[in-house]
């Protein structure tokens, strides 16, 4: 009886991701963004979150399975790399919060790999993330036309932000529903499920676009390559040419809706982030203590605070040493290995849906090269790999299409 609840629990999940953002608002952190969600409607989701973690570990306890969850010690490594690095950074309690999630994010993987296969569940996840996903990205266009709220507007030069706080989280969020809205509008078997697929994909490359986000077009750039070199039969050509828009874009809108001494702003935090790297390389300084550390080594001339080392990896290396980036590099490895061999046995549908998944990761791995995105690391990294593992395992018969 119980078991019968988490198709709406893993759908529940997957539907609030766009109101994770609103999380940096209960911090300490001073965050260059506006956030649109009340702080007791973010401590409601957040304690929604929990509620959730705890219904889904009795379950991962209760109907435990061997061979299961091959991601499940790597990414416990991460997590404990996590706590060390905040015991013996510069302030535990900083990333308390975020570990705290990282840890939640692990039960939410297990839960999708462990429960995907269940009937109704795979549907659950699929029409819960794009109406969320075609809501959020609706919301933020119609900021845009309406420019309303108005600090939300000027703060982000009229840049398309919705609930995600800053305009690249937003992005990184499209780079992950993008892939998957267009392999469930091509496979779904319920007309309605294609048409949301479709309806989703349309709304998300608009909202993208008007992010102007020039490191999430070149994201979404590659999620379309490792798609096209995947699918297609001139699959090289059509990764060449979906990078090359992306290139051609940036180039193009560079300093589109942007303000232009930001430019070169990144790349005194880069340097920082490496001194900063030079002095701790072990456990880091601990999460969320970038800041905190950057305001003491940065150059004269440098931006005057930095949240993050707009880097993906940096800021890893920085908050949590090289103990972090192993068992980051240890997840990453054992997921493509674990991946291929599901796909080599994998139906046509069942494949695409995965892929679509990996070609989100793929995207947002690359915009992780200049720009650290806190609702992928907290609210889609984890969970996102589940998902792909579970689609090429297969999931309902009735989901998709022969």
């Amino acid at each position: 009886m119980m078991r019968r609840a988490m198709p709406a629990a893993l759908a529940i999940i997957f539907a609030i991701v766009p109101l994770f953002p609103s999380f940096i608002a209960l911090t300490s952190v001073d965050f260059p963004g506006v956030s649109l969600v009340p702080r007791p409607v973010a401590l409601a989701v957040l304690g929604c979150c929990g509620v959730l973690a705890i219904y889904a570990l009795a379950m991962l306890v209760r109907y435990r399975k061997a061979g299961t969850a091959p991601l499940l010690v790597p990414l416990l490594a991460v997590f404990c790399a996590g706590v060390l690095a905040g015991i013996a950074g510069f302030d535990p309690a900083a990333g308390t919060l975020f570990t705290g999630i990282g840890g939640l994010g692990i039960i939410w993987h297990s839960s999708v790999v462990r429960f995907y296969a269940d009937r109704h569940a795979a549907a659950a996840i699929y029409w819960s993330f794009l109406t969320s996903g075609a809501l959020a990205a609706a919301a933020a266009i119609a900021m845009v036309v309406l420019r309303y709220p108005p600090q939300l507007y000027a703060i982000a030069h009229g840049r398309a932000t919705g609930t995600f706080v800053l305009p690249g989280e937003l992005a990184g969020y499209l780079i992950v529903l993008l892939p998957i809205a267009y392999a469930v509008a091509c496979v779904a078997r319920r007309r309605a499920l294609r048409v949301l697929g479709w309806i989703a994909m349309g709304l998300g490359l608009v909202a993208l676009a008007l992010t102007y986000s020039r490191a999430g077009w070149m994201g979404f750039a590659a999620a379309v390559a490792v798609l096209a070199a995947a699918r297609s039969r001139h699959g090289l050509r059509g990764a060449a040419i979906a990078l090359a828009v992306g290139a051609a874009a940036v180039v193009l809108l560079f300093n589109a809706h942007h303000d232009p001494s930001e430019d070169y702003t990144r790349l005194s935090i880069w340097k920082a982030a490496l001194q900063i790297a030079d002095r701790f390389p072990l456990t880091g300084v601990g999460p969320f203590n970038f800041s905190r550390l950057y305001a003491v080594v940065r150059a004269p001339d440098g931006d005057p605070t930095a949240f993050h080392a707009h880097s993906l990896y940096l800021t890893f290396l920085v908050e949590f040493g090289i103990a972090g980036l192993v068992a980051i590099a240890w997840t990453l490895v054992r997921f493509v290995a674990e991946l291929r061999r599901r796909l080599r046995a994998a139906p046509t549908p069942d494949a695409l849906l995965a892929l679509g998944v990996a070609a989100g990761l793929a995207g947002v791995a690359v915009q992780g090269l200049v720009d650290t995105v806190s609702v992928v690391l907290f609210g889609l990294w984890m969970p996102m790999m589940g998902l792909a593992l579970a689609a090429a395992k297969g999931a309902d018969p009735f989901l998709t299409r022969e």
